[in-house]
């Protein structure tokens, strides 16, 4: 059963979440510093992390599963949730340059369609993020937050879900290298913590963040470039009207 709204509100809300929160925008914030003028969507559960860009960014719309629920959220502009079902979103194509994805994919029935739907709204050359429980760490063996729940995902699970929908992966990040225990929480703790992680031990993170952009033409491999160094011409023909 996917993790109800209210419940997702009150983990934020408290010291732990606040804590989840303020380093998986420590990391949002040096991907996307600035989101002025764009049209942004969060899909899944992404209020706490969109709270930053609200007032710069042209719009800001929330989607959240339909065996989610949703909450009305505010910004200057009304109401900016909806509810939704995860393989027919309600938008048409092409209306969004970034896209946030958070608590979206762990408990998702149907992943490679949700990933499609999210491409198709998705701008030429705009940039999605996925933030999931990472599999190696230790969020994801503990309820006491809702990254317990459901299917977690590694570096490159996620970058191959993302390969699949017709992404590119540009990039990797992590957060949270901190046991989900509340007295360890201070901002001390947090930052020290959080730069050891980064350097020292990057894949055992909390959570995982893959960024992804949406391009409309193949990048060349490397087996491309290869043959364009070293091209092979055919033999010239030879002229029949000047062989005796």
């Amino acid at each position: 059963m996917r993790q109800n709204v209210r419940h997702l509100e009150s983990f934020y809300a408290s010291r732990l979440g606040r804590a989840a929160n303020n380093m998986v925008l420590r990391r949002l914030s040096t991907v996307w510093p600035d989101l002025t003028g764009r049209d942004v969507l969060g899909y899944g559960y992404c209020y706490p992390y969109v709270t930053p860009y609200l007032d710069s960014a042209k719009r800001v719309v929330l989607a959240m599963p339909g065996a989610m629920g949703a909450m009305a959220q505010r910004s200057s502009r009304g109401v900016m949730t909806c509810l939704t079902e995860s393989i027919s979103l309600p938008f048409e194509d092409a209306q969004f340059d970034n896209v946030l994805v958070a608590h979206g994919v762990e408990e998702a029935n149907m992943l490679p369609e949700l990933l499609q739907e999210l491409w198709r709204v998705t701008r030429p050359e705009g940039r999605i993020i996925v933030i999931a429980a990472n599999r190696s760490g230790l969020w994801a063996r503990t309820d006491r937050s809702p990254f317990g729940a459901g299917r977690p995902f590694s570096r490159s699970q996620l970058k191959s879900a993302l390969s699949d929908a017709r992404f590119i992966p540009t990039l990797w990040s992590g957060a949270l290298y901190i046991p989900p225990v509340k007295f360890l929480t201070g901002s001390t703790v947090l930052n020290v913590t959080e730069t050891c992680g980064e350097t020292v031990w990057p894949g055992f993170s909390g959570l995982v963040l893959v960024e992804a952009i949406k391009r409309l033409y193949a990048e060349p491999s490397g087996n491309a470039k290869e043959e364009i160094k070293r091209p092979i011409f055919a033999p010239k023909p030879v002229n029949q009207s000047h062989v005796e």
